[in-house]
C-alpha cells in the first residue's frame, strides 16, 4: 500500500506535469506618456481559486493590492516583464507591448499549453494562443494578469515620483492629464518620458 507521502508526491507530480495548462496574459501602460509598458502572465491553480478577480480598471487600488498578494501566493506560477521607454520609442508602443507580453510568457516557470491574451493582437509565441477582446473581464487568468501588471506599473510610477516629484507621477501614473501636461510644459520631459508620443515630441 502506498504511503501518504508517496501519494502526495504523486499528486504534486500530476499537478505540475499535466499538459494543457493555460496562461492569461495582459498589459498595463500603453496609454501613458512616460514609463515602461508592463505585461504579466499567470497560470491559476484550480485547487486554490481566487475570489474577486476582475478587470483591474474596475477595482480600487486597495482591492488590486490585496488581490496582487493573493495571486502571487496562490497561482501555479506567474511572470511579470517590461518593455522600456527606449524600446517603446524605437519599436512603437504596439510592438513594445507585444515584446513585453512575449517576455512575460517566456518567463513562466511552467510552460503553458495555451496563452489567452487580452485584446485583438497576439505576440509571437511558441505555443497555441488566442486573443480575447475584453478578456480581462471574461477570463479569470487574464484578470489576474491585468492586476499584476497594473499594480507593478503603479508601484513603479510611485517610486519614480520620488526622483521627479514635480510631475506628479504617483497620482496620474503618467497619463496625459491636465496637471501632467502643465508640468511637462513647465519642466520639459524627464528621462522616462516617451519621446515618440506627440505631447512629449512637441516639447523636444
Amino acid at each position: 500500500m502506498r504511503s501518504k507521502k508517496f501519494l502526495a508526491a504523486e499528486q504534486a507530480a500530476l499537478l505540475w506535469d499535466v499538459p494543457g495548462l493555460t496562461a492569461g496574459v495582459d498589459e498595463a501602460g500603453r496609454g501613458p506618456l512616460m514609463g515602461p509598458v508592463v505585461a504579466a502572465a499567470v497560470i491559476l491553480n484550480d485547487l486554490h481559486p481566487i475570489k474577486g478577480l476582475a478587470d483591474s480598471k474596475k477595482l480600487t487600488a486597495r482591492q488590486r493590492d490585496k488581490l496582487y498578494d493573493e495571486i502571487r501566493a496562490k497561482a501555479l506560477c506567474c511572470s511579470i516583464a517590461m518593455a522600456t521607454v527606449e524600446e517603446i520609442d524605437q519599436l512603437n508602443i504596439l510592438q513594445a507591448t507585444m515584446l513585453a507580453m512575449k517576455r512575460a510568457v517566456e518567463g513562466l516557470r511552467l510552460k503553458p499549453y495555451k496563452a489567452l491574451v487580452d485584446g485583438n493582437r497576439l505576440p509571437t509565441l511558441n505555443m497555441l494562443a488566442e486573443a480575447i477582446v475584453k478578456g480581462d473581464a471574461k477570463v479569470p487568468a487574464i484578470s489576474a494578469a491585468s492586476i499584476l501588471a497594473k499594480v507593478t506599473r503603479d508601484r513603479w510610477c510611485a517610486e519614480y515620483d520620488l526622483l521627479f516629484p514635480q510631475y506628479g507621477f504617483a497620482s496620474h501614473k503618467g497619463y496625459g492629464t491636465a496637471a501632467h501636461l502643465l508640468a511637462l510644459r513647465e519642466h520639459g520631459p524627464c528621462p522616462q518620458h516617451r519621446k515618440s508620443f506627440a505631447p512629449v515630441a512637441a516639447l523636444l
